[in-house]
């Protein structure tokens, strides 16, 4: 049940960023939205919470097992994407290549995640 609401949190987590970008891009008053502020923080909220819970099921944790440690560490790189993408980057080039990193980034933390190795991309 907990790998179900992790994963489903994980698929709202990405969509949330996606509909938030579209709106950064489009210039949408929608990013003004009290729920759009709160929504996508009560639910990496609840993201971090199901993976702890998971590592801890399955006895594998940061900075002992290398591929969780991937993914923590990518975690950190894709939340400073994404926080330049949809906030702190200037210009739209910049967004848009932030917004393209961080997507890219959660792709390599899914395909950790669904392999349990680092080096899956190579």
């Amino acid at each position: 049940m907990i790998k179900l609401i992790h994963m489903s949190t994980a698929f709202i987590s990405i969509s949330l960023f996606m509909l938030r970008g579209f709106w950064v891009f489009r210039e949408s008053p929608m990013m003004t939205k009290k729920w759009v502020k709160i929504l996508p923080h009560v639910n990496d909220t609840a993201l971090l919470i199901t993976a702890v819970f998971l590592a801890m099921g399955i006895h594998q944790y940061p900075f002992t097992h290398d591929w969780l440690t991937a993914k923590l560490v990518a975690l950190f790189f894709y939340i400073g994407f994404g926080m330049f993408a949809l906030k702190r980057a200037k210009e739209i080039k910049n967004k848009v290549i932030f917004f393209i990193l961080a997507l890219l980034t959660f792709n390599y933390i899914v395909g950790v995640a669904l392999t349990r190795t680092v080096g899956w991309l190579f």
